[in-house]
């Protein structure tokens, strides 16, 4: 038995460890062919969300020749704006070395300031630098912090982060329940998540599962009444965990 245990604190440690951020994509339907001039003009009389555009189709060669340093240039312009969706992105610039040299601290930086504006994939990722140790020193505690903000709004990443720290004890108390709670939360759209769930599910006594149960009803109906479209959606790419340039 303490062997079973040991086996799932390390996988669900180890899903952990790695984080690489996606970036946020343009909107659905974005990447029409023509719809880079209009862009382009837009973006050149400061409209924050065709500089966002702009900057998404430089970084994934669409309707244009690849080119990350423009990319990065775009998305600071509307990111000096407050657009949260180019706040993220300039981050996981930063946070991968795209366009512009690695920097963690800077990528820390524009992942907070989306973050603070309530954009759940930063939120996930600010969680992760603080899991980590990546651009600030860690502390488990802020790391939970962001993760519950995130998973609350159906993040699947951060409520498999969160089902990590508690299955851990990390930041929080440990709590089986509420961990196999999260992980089923995430477990439709995220695999990892699934199998972790389903390696715990078999160490909660009856009674954990029952409360797990419970707690899982209280999620989706909290998770429910939060749910809001956010602007363009998180494009996930990579491992898993933390949305970075390669999840995690």
């Amino acid at each position: 038995m303490r062997r079973f245990v040991s086996a799932i604190s390390n996988y669900i440690t180890g899903l952990r460890s790695g984080l690489r951020p996606a970036r946020a994509a343009a909107p659905e339907g974005g990447a029409v062919p023509g719809r880079f001039q209009e862009y382009k003009a837009s973006a050149e009389q400061g409209d924050a969300e065709a500089q966002f555009n702009l900057g998404y189709y430089y970084d994934e060669g669409r309707g244009v020749a690849k080119d990350k340093v423009k990319a990065v240039k775009w998305y600071r312009e509307a990111a000096e704006q407050n657009y949260a969706p180019a706040q993220f992105n300039l981050g996981c610039c930063y946070d991968n070395g795209q366009g512009v040299g690695e920097d963690k601290v800077k990528a820390m930086k524009w992942y907070r300031k989306a973050a603070e504006q309530n954009y759940a994939p930063a939120q996930s990722n600010l969680g992760c630098c603080y899991d980590n140790g990546r651009g600030v020193a860690k502390d488990a505690v802020e790391a939970v912090k962001w993760y519950r903000q995130a998973a609350e709004q159906g993040h699947p990443e951060a409520q498999l982060n969160l089902g990590c720290c508690y299955a851990n004890g990390q930041g929080v108390v440990k709590d089986k329940a509420e961990a196999y709670a999260w992980f089923s939360m995430a477990a439709k759209a995220d695999s990892d998540a699934a199998a972790s769930r389903d390696l715990l599910r078999k160490e909660l006594t009856p009674k954990q599962f029952i409360d797990a149960q419970k707690r899982m009803k209280e999620l989706r109906w909290q998770i429910a009444a939060k749910s809001k479209p956010s602007t363009p959606c998180a494009r996930r790419s990579g491992r898993k965990f933390c949305e970075t340039a390669g999840r995690f």
